[in-house]
């Protein structure tokens, strides 16, 4: 095995950890958490689902809406009927200054995060909020895609263990999908913003026209302001990306040299 090689399934391991760790493992062992929640069937969630969660949570956002004894405990959440969130790492975030919320209470706005899988933050205010501008609920926003996207993950971390014991051209083309992650997952989200923002609906008390709600940065809705910005898990999808481009430059450097001799 020359050096390229080496290098190219270092690389691939790397991304394949990170993947696993952020997404693929949370997605995968707490699958259908929220869901069971909300149709009132928490006692279907399993133990290890239940320890997941609350590893994946304990350094996460935490609601002021949320009593501090249930905070970061998944079984006294669904007891006490609380919002849960999905357990994979926060991608973007979207943080909203409404006039009525405290700054006591909210210090940086009521904020959301967005994940491949769903949602999670102050969701429940946000749609409140929403609602006033006649908004849909979040949950509106691509549901096929979030329920799709647990097996997509798996996909893509089955293609990282292809690559590392194959060497075929098929994978290295494969591989652009996980170059492509931060795109796709940007493209979605604009797109669904859009929807969003040019869906309105005529029951809201704040009468405004189709926008285009800010992608990134600082906006402004009536007379809440907005900040849209990436958050950990963006920044693992761009370590991801790199690893996974490299692992293709390396590997064909390695092909080539192997047809020299």
């Amino acid at each position: 095995m020359n050096s390229s090689n080496l290098k190219s399934k270092i690389f691939t391991f790397i991304a394949f950890v990170l993947l696993m760790y952020a997404y693929v493992i949370p997605a995968v062992l707490t699958h259908n958490v929220v869901e069971l929640n909300e149709v009132g069937k928490a006692d279907k969630v399993s133990n290890l689902a239940v320890k997941t969660w609350n590893f994946y949570n304990k350094d996460r956002y935490k609601s002021p809406n949320i009593p501090k004894e249930d905070i970061g405990d998944l079984k006294k959440m669904m007891d006490d009927d609380m919002e849960i969130s999905v357990a994979t790492m926060p991608i973007w975030y979207v943080a909203l200054e409404a006039p009525n919320y405290p700054k006591e209470a909210f210090p940086n706005g009521i904020p959301v995060y967005y994940h491949f899988d769903g949602f999670s933050g102050d969701v429940h205010e946000m749609n409140t909020i929403n609602h006033f501008i006649g908004m849909d609920p979040m949950k509106r926003g691509a549901p096929y895609l979030r329920a799709l996207a647990p097996y997509a993950l798996v996909l893509v971390a089955l293609l990282f263990v292809f690559y590392m014991l194959y060497d075929s051209k098929i994978l290295d083309l494969l591989m652009l999908i996980p170059v492509a992650l931060p795109v796709i997952f940007l493209g979605f989200y604009a797109y669904w913003l859009y929807w969003f923002g040019h869906h309105m609906h005529a029951w809201g008390a704040f009468k405004i026209k189709p926008f285009m709600p800010t992608v990134f940065g600082d906006g402004k809705v009536a007379q809440f302001t907005t900040h849209s910005y990436p958050t950990t898990g963006f920044w693992v999808l761009v370590a991801i990306s790199v690893l996974s481009l490299l692992a293709i430059v390396s590997k064909k450097k390695a092909r080539r040299l192997t047809e020299t001799y």
